[in-house]
């Protein structure tokens, strides 16, 4: 029996990190898990308290096909809120996680053969996706010297495409593009007929000195396309639930497309989800934020002695990403050995990037300071380790 060719994607090596981490921990072994861009402190009181009580009264059928009426009109109201951008509720469709955020925009957009540019170093599922879809993924090398996103003038020399997905703050340098940029950007799309995709799920995770987070929602009337979720901003990662905003001519086809894929998003994450719009569901994003500026801090003021130089500046997110070059190792190499001969699970820059990557890694300080604290140690010793041949 044949396999269907689209499916020869790589796995997502985070995901067998994180495995791996977790069987090491199963196994009574001590680690630190520093992998995996999951925020520690879970969903806020509210939400969880809000599905405990949806559960008590059993009532979890299908809702509409991209969502809740409720749940979008929430949307809108933050969109006027946060950007001062005026969202029709209606332009909203209620998504399995950004993941099948991705997923219904990508085939909602894009034909076979379509030219889709991406920014390398760059989330890896953004191009595993687009290849299983039998897109051609255009790869824009974006270094230090652009700080890690594409400008306009890389766009028009190496264009025309489909489509570009831009991520701000980005998967895994934290970088981000200021809203002049971000203008910039849309309107080259615009002028060229290029579908703007914007990955927005850190936004809300931003550090003092970095750029204003602007959203392309306010460009959507030019086709562009906002993809975001609450599982950054509200630790609700394993409720899978996120959200597209859709400029008019993808609002019928994502509804068709939701409608055949999924039946619905989960039900009890989009009631529940109510209360992270509220005084306590915000409080609790804003003292999340806090804690995870406390651990990138931490993680700075260790550069010297992590002498992992240069990394990106880390404008949002919660990811620091570094140059282990003087080591010797290639990133593979480097996370598989600290993991097993340290107890810390890293993700190797390969993932990102399968050129300049093999210098690279990946640190999510989206946890306890206390635990990043141990896992700096644990570094920094196992990395003197490896100078002095101990």
């Amino acid at each position: 029996m044949k396999v269907a060719r689209r499916s020869d994607v790589p796995p997502f090596a985070v995901m067998e990190i994180l495995a791996a981490a977790k069987a090491r921990r199963a196994a009574g072994k001590d680690v630190v898990i520093l992998c995996a861009g999951e925020p520690s402190g879970g969903a806020p009181a509210g939400v969880r308290e809000r599905a405990a009580a949806l559960l008590a009264q059993g009532d979890l059928g299908y809702t509409e096909a991209t969502g809740t009426p409720e749940l979008k009109a929430a949307l809108a109201r933050h969109y006027r809120a946060t950007y001062g951008a005026d969202v029709p509720a209606d332009a909203i469709a209620i998504t399995t996680g950004s993941s099948g955020a991705f997923l219904l925009a990508f085939l909602a957009a894009f034909e076979h053969g379509d030219r889709v540019a991406l920014a390398r170093p760059g989330y890896p599922a953004y191009a595993n996706i687009l290849t299983a879809l039998g897109c051609e993924v255009v790869d824009l090398e974006c270094g230090p010297d652009q700080r890690y996103q594409p400008t306009v003038e890389q766009l028009e020399a190496e264009g025309p495409f489909d489509g570009l997905v831009l991520a701000s703050p980005a998967n895994p340098t934290g970088t981000m593009v200021t809203p002049d940029e971000l203008a910039a950007i849309a309107a080259w799309c615009g002028r060229t007929g290029t579908r703007l995709v914007s990955d927005e799920i850190y936004h809300g995770i931003t550090y003092a000195g970095a750029p204003e987070a602007a959203t392309a929602a306010a460009f959507r009337e030019d086709g562009a396309i906002v993809v975001s979720s609450f599982s950054k901003l509200w630790g609700m990662t394993g409720w899978r639930l996120g959200w597209l905003v859709l400029p008019d001519d993808l609002v019928a086809p994502v509804d068709a497309l939701a409608g055949n894929l999924a039946l619905c998003p989960p039900t009890l994450a989009q009631h529940a989800a109510l209360a992270a719009f509220d005084d306590d569901g915000m409080a609790a994003a804003r003292a999340a934020t806090k804690r995870y500026a406390q651990c990138r801090q931490m993680l700075l003021d260790a550069l010297p002695r992590l002498r992992w130089d240069p990394v990106a500046p880390a404008d949002g997110a919660f990811y620091l990403y570094g140059d282990i070059a003087w080591t010797g190792l290639d990133s593979p190499t480097y996370c598989a050995r600290l993991l097993d001969e340290a107890g810390v699970a890293l993700t190797p820059g390969t993932d990102f990037d399968p050129v300049g990557g093999r210098a690279r890694v990946r640190l999510s300080f989206a946890v306890a300071p206390d635990e990043l604290a141990t896992a700096i140690d644990r570094i920094v010793a196992w990395q003197d380790g490896l100078t002095t041949g101990a």
